[in-house]
């Protein structure tokens, strides 16, 4: 499928809001204020949804017009647009995100047309694949390992870099008790932790331990 790279999957879901000709504020302008809520980076709540590679949400009023040769074109609807990349398989992946982002997404895509019909995570999945594109772009440019494995990663990436330059010039025998150390306090091997947090994107707090505590 167009979608998958291997185990990674592309999911693009454009949801057409309701009509807001009787509204006070439009269903697009409140959507919009509701997205800007939203935290960012470690704290959002889709740093909680396992194997998110990165995702976006926006509002879509209408297609740019590139000039000649284009053609113009008019959208009949405004969309909330969902654009995720994410790890593993897409129903397990929208299961997870109504049990760790429900209250989020209760709230962003309220104004959405068929979203009435949603109360629980089956009706979540079918709502969102009746609202899929097929998505042939990725712009994830990780490789396909599950999340946690790429967070592991990048947090040995970090904490060596730390240990390369704090040891510079030393002598070869402290170097190896050091590295013996160093091995010992990140546990390689270990993905459970310590690593690097979910949504991270900055150094402070971005390590967490094994007990999901910032380090």
């Amino acid at each position: 499928m167009p979608n998958e790279r291997g185990d990674a999957y592309a999911l693009t879901a454009l949801c057409p809001i309701r009509d807001d000709a009787r509204a006070e504020t439009s269903f697009a302008t409140q959507i919009r204020e509701r997205l800007k809520s939203i935290e960012l980076d470690a704290r959002s709540p889709m740093a909680k949804v396992p194997n998110t590679y990165l995702c976006r949400l926006f509002v879509l009023d209408e297609v740019p017009y590139q000039d000649s040769p284009a053609a113009y074109e008019r959208l009949e609807n405004k969309y909330l647009v969902f654009v995720c990349e994410l790890h593993g398989a897409l129903d397990p992946y929208l299961t997870g995100m109504w049990e760790r982002a429900g209250a989020m997404i209760r709230r962003v895509w309220e104004h959405c047309v068929g979203f009435e019909e949603v109360s629980d995570a089956p009706s979540f999945v079918r709502y969102m694949k009746r609202c899929q594109v097929t998505t042939t772009y990725y712009f994830n440019g990780s490789t396909d390992e599950p999340l946690a494995e790429q967070l592991k990663a990048l947090y040995l990436k970090q904490e060596f870099a730390k240990f390369v330059a704090a040891h510079q010039g030393a002598a070869p025998e402290e170097i190896r008790r050091a590295f013996g150390e160093f091995v010992g306090r990140v546990q390689p091997s270990s993905v459970a932790g310590p690593t690097w947090r979910p949504g991270a994107s900055e150094l402070d707090g971005a390590v967490v331990d094994a007990s999901g505590s910032s380090t």
